[in-house]
């Protein structure tokens, strides 16, 4: 829920805490499944939802002396298809309290305000709620929408705008909050208690509130939304931590990188410091498609910089037209990891490079032709030279630029990382998806979550590690993974675990692509 915060008054406060209310949609007893054709109300009706949006205002807290405090011009915009679902009151005085209460809609003044003058990004303005009724100079306070089984077994519509003074009422939710420190709350609005709470709403009977006078039905829908919202749990609420902006660092050899704050050092290789010249080297080596045997591939041909330097396609396709085994593994933060390729067989970044160029499966060129095509340019050997301080074309000094330029692909800044770190909040579903991939599955104990973090937790979002995530014997037939490196049976079916960074970019995934999302 995009809302501005609220600073809840008090004639002094020596202490002040931050209360985070969180709103779950629900349909009785479980999740709310948004435009699923699998609901049925007390009336019969199966139905769906599709919308389910509304406005919020004049927050408060209710004392344990009985009063009440808060700030009037608070307001909040709740809408689930957009997964606005939360907020968050700061400035709460440090004590007890027990109850929580905000109104479902907004005053009669506030409701005929000019939403004109709304500043952009407001819970109030037109944009951002899309529940201003312009021609009627007022706001819906909340809409329902969805699609209804029909008597005749045809698909029809339905559409509740709940509307002024007469829709306006109180949540008011009891629950005990100690807040000597931050605290979440999370409210469940039952979407099923909409149709049925004080009053039984058919849809057959009126399948609108406008368009027509609905007999008051609008009214009686308000009646049963207030009582829609209950408390279902109270918990500590862990603030962000302060943030850590990414940040200029020199690498050793004076290239300035921007390296998020939360990374660990990285281990620079030593022998190869990074300059500008042997960056720029190394990206126009990458993009050469002279390194293959037709003179029509380059690095980046199977690592697409649009792509998140990897390849949309299952397994890449050689310079001759050969089909590999496996699916080629995005470029990001390599100056962290320990090894290289799916099966860690290259130690270095620089015997990296120059495998593929070898390889008959790919580039399929030999290191020596390639050297002569560089040294027949008019351009490189000036530039490996200014690069390396001496005349020459090397297999050796072509790993090396290469490296240089690899070393810069550098990837920290996804969503997660400034939700970490004070920035953008994630959404519910988010959330949700954050709690389930940090939490350990232990059925056991109650604990249900779905264990991700082992395998790829950390800065990275992988522990390098080379693990066999549930291969079958056929599956290995064909590649057997790091086995091919070591020789060790146990690592039969053992590949290096990727990161999941910009792995919306990445697919098809799995060393194999077998898996298209």
């Amino acid at each position: 829920m995009k809302s501005p915060l609220c600073l809840l008054l008090t004639a002094s406060v020596a202490c002040a805490a931050d209360l985070t209310v969180q709103i779950e949609p629900h349909w009785q007893d479980r999740s709310l499944p948004l435009a699923e054709m699998a609901l049925k109300n007390e009336a019969g009706n199966q139905l769906s939802v599709t919308r389910l949006a509304g406005l919020l205002s004049a927050a408060k807290l209710q004392q344990l002396d009985g009063t009440w405090i808060g700030a009037g011009d608070w307001f909040g915009f709740l809408d689930v298809e957009k997964k606005q679902t939360s907020f968050t009151l700061t400035g709460v005085p440090d004590r007890k309290y027990k109850a929580l209460r905000f109104d479902l809609g907004l005053d009669a003044a506030t409701d005929k305000s000019d939403p004109a003058t709304r500043a952009a990004g407001h819970p109030l303005h037109p944009d951002v709620n899309g529940l201003h009724w312009s021609w009627k100079a007022g706001y819906v306070f909340l809409a329902i929408e969805g699609r209804w089984r029909q008597a005749d077994g045809k698909d029809g519509g339905y559409s509740y705008h709940l509307a002024g003074e007469a829709c306006r009422g109180t949540v008011e939710v009891p629950v005990e909050l100690d807040l000597r420190g931050p605290l979440k709350i999370t409210l469940v609005l039952d979407a099923a208690r909409i149709f049925s709470a004080a009053h039984k709403i058919d849809i057959a009977a009126a399948d609108s509130t406008h368009s027509h006078h609905d007999g008051g039905l609008a009214e009686r829908m308000a009646d049963n939304a207030v009582a829609a919202f209950s408390i279902l749990r109270v918990e500590p609420y862990a603030a962000a931590p302060a943030a850590k902006p990414t940040v200029s660092v020199a690498s050793p050899g004076g290239v300035k990188l921007e390296i998020p704050a939360h990374f660990p050092q990285a281990n620079w290789p030593a022998d190869n410091p990074l300059t500008p010249q042997g960056v720029a080297l190394g990206r126009r080596l990458f993009i050469d498609p002279r390194l293959s045997v037709t003179n029509t591939q380059s690095c980046s041909s199977c690592h697409m910089e649009a792509e998140a330097f990897t390849d949309p396609r299952r397994f890449s396709t050689g310079a001759r037209g050969q089909t590999g085994l496996r699916n080629s593994m995005p470029l990001a933060n390599l100056a962290w990891k320990p090894a290289f390729f799916w099966d860690g067989r290259s130690p270095t970044l620089r015997e990296q490079a120059l495998r593929p160029i070898q390889d008959p499966l790919e580039m399929n060129e030999s290191l020596e032709k390639i050297v002569a095509k560089l040294e027949s340019d008019s351009g490189y050997p000036l530039e490996f030279e200014k690069t390396f301080g001496s005349p020459g074309i090397t297999p050796q000094r072509l790993g090396l630029a290469i490296e240089q330029y690899l070393l810069t692909l550098i990837g920290g800044n996804s969503k997660l990382d400034r939700a970490l770190h004070g920035g953008a909040p994630l959404t519910a579903e988010e959330q949700r998806g954050f709690a389930l991939f940090f939490t350990e599955s232990d059925p056991g104990h109650g604990i249900t979550g779905a264990d991700c973090f082992h395998c790829h937790g950390g800065a990275h979002f992988t522990n390098n590690a080379f693990l066999n995530n549930g291969l079958n014997a056929s599956d290995s037939i064909t590649d057997t993974g790091r086995e091919q490196v070591t020789g060790n049976k146990a690592d039969r079916g053992k590949f290096m675990v990727p990161s999941l960074r910009n792995v919306a970019r990445t697919a098809p995934y799995m060393h194999d692509g077998r898996f298209a999302t």
